[in-house]
């Protein structure tokens, strides 16, 4: 087993290292996504406007769902499969960037997943709007070599075209919904239809052409919608779709509810992360409740909850009732990276920093977004840290033993502490700070949409879980970018959750 970012540096992705064989993979000009541009801005619109004039995602969730049943997908939306008591699986988050970062992944994932029975995309698909015609470079082409199923619950970005390039593809190519009836005058629903972005034409040619490229039987997944549950082997996996603002519709809570019942356990697997960032997020569902209280309820037997949309790797083991939910952040699959040296000393639901995990770790982050912000403001000798310098500080401030020691020389400067501070990096709750927490998280945001650098190390992951009857085995394995860690991918956190 390789190196990890926890044993060394090296294993981190940092200093001299051949870069990996990822870039064959790719097309030819892949187009980059700038994702400050304002057309890109403006194009993914759709979130503002549902916060500013009522959200919408809940009646055409439930139009699409009646559309799959009508055309003879289980009403119940269990898909049943023939895998037997032990199996494995992959969960990736947070993919469709279609540039390097996503395509780093893939040699990596292959490597590890060929013998799994399926995958799983957990949130964002398709950057930045979900359109159909992203789906070629951006899907079909990196996991055109993935001999197996996959399955997926789309994100926000998903849902900037309605969802109908996310039908097509995964639902056995729902056709679009028809249109409503035009909302009344002055209403805020009219208000909203007046700047709504709605589904671009697809190329139908181009889309043909792409669904060459996973043509076998054993690739083909078939889902009864947007959301589902997999009742692989002795567990039941529940897929929610979190829509444009992370809430489910009464709807989608009172299928949740049903098929919690079933006596096996459970994984759920969301678009958007019940603990996050040092938060705890419990996805309010429309009418009452929250679908942390469906997973806390001992009679529903859910062992772990696994969200996408934040891009980094997340683990808070959390206690309840005498027993373990493991809560994880799985969304490093190929967008751009959220720091991590933004979270605070962790102290939430009984989880300490003893128990927490993160990738890339707290220091990794840190350096990462010192260099890029000594590239975009050119004054490298000035923001630029070393990760040991990174490490060291990061250290000092939380008041943590970090997962790598920092080199011996590493020396916490005025300079130093200024960088980290100035890049928003975390403290002790009980130390202050001179700014409140989502401001200097800002610092990090700013550039954030723009951290999707094009030479490793990348800091992307993908989770392997291993199902038996009596346990699951869960590993979150690096992507770094680097030859030597696509073909040995390093194992950067693992659990063992009993299911007995």
């Amino acid at each position: 087993m390789s190196e990890s970012s926890r044993d060394t540096a090296t294993g981190a992705g940092w200093g001299p290292a051949e870069q990996g064989e990822y870039k064959r993979l790719m097309p030819p000009r892949p187009k980059k996504l700038f994702w400050l541009d304002p057309r890109t801005m403006w194009g993914a619109r759709n979130g503002v406007l549902a916060s500013l004039f009522g959200d919408p995602t809940g009646r055409t969730r439930a139009r699409w769902t009646a559309q799959r049943t009508a055309a003879g997908a289980p009403a119940d939306r269990v898909i049943r499969r023939d895998d037997p008591d032990s199996f494995s699986f992959l969960v990736i988050g947070d993919t469709g960037e279609g540039h390097e970062p996503q395509y780093a992944v893939v040699p990596g994932l292959l490597q590890v997943g060929q013998d799994t029975r399926f995958a799983v995309l957990a949130s964002d698909v398709i950057y930045p709007v979900g359109a159909t015609d992203d789906y070629d470079t951006k899907f079909f082409r990196p996991y055109q070599d993935y001999r197996a199923p996959v399955y997926a619950i789309p994100g926000n970005h998903d849902w900037y075209e309605d969802l109908t390039g996310f039908m097509r593809v995964f639902c056995d190519d729902a056709p679009p919904l028809p249109a409503e009836p035009a909302p009344r005058p002055l209403t805020r629903a009219w208000l909203r239809s007046l700047l709504w972005h709605r589904p671009s034409p697809a190329d139908e040619q181009r889309l043909a052409a792409a669904r060459k490229l996973r043509p076998d039987t054993v690739q083909q997944a078939v889902q009864p919608g947007p959301y589902w549950a997999i009742d692989a082997g002795p567990i039941r996996i529940v897929g929610i779709d979190t829509g444009l603002l992370g809430t489910l519709d009464a709807e989608q809570g009172a299928w949740l509810r049903e098929v919690s019942r079933d006596p096996r356990p459970k994984i759920l697997i969301t678009g958007r992360p019940l603990y996050v960032d040092g938060e705890h997020h419990p996805c309010p569902i429309e009418g009452g409740g929250t679908v942390d209280d469906i997973v806390r309820d001992p009679a529903h037997r859910y062992v772990a909850a696994i969200g996408g949309d934040i891009h980094n790797y997340q683990r808070y083991p959390v206690k309840v009732d005498g027993r373990t939910i493991q809560y994880v952040v799985s969304g490093g699959g190929g967008a751009f990276m959220h720091a991590t040296h933004t979270i605070p000393r962790v102290s939430v639901g009984g989880v300490t920093e003893r128990e927490f995990r993160c990738y890339p770790l707290r220091g990794d982050s840190l350096a990462f977004y010192s260099a890029l912000y000594g590239r975009r403001l050119r004054l490298p000798r000035f923001f630029t840290l070393t990760d040991a310098e990174a490490t060291a500080v990061v250290a000092e401030r939380l008041d943590i033993t970090p997962a790598r020691a920092p080199h011996p020389t590493a020396r916490i400067t005025r300079r130093v502490r200024l960088v980290a501070s100035l890049l928003g990096t975390g403290r002790r709750p009980d130390k202050g700070t001179r700014f409140r927490l989502p401001v200097r998280k800002a610092y990090t945001d700013l550039l954030s949409p723009g951290s999707a650098t094009y030479s490793p190390p990348f800091f992307k992951s993908f989770l392997r879980l291993d199902v038996s009857p009596d346990e699951i085995r869960v590993r979150c394995y690096a992507a770094t970018g680097n030859r030597a860690q696509e073909a040995d991918p390093p194992v950067e956190d693992e659990v063992t959750i009993p299911l007995k």
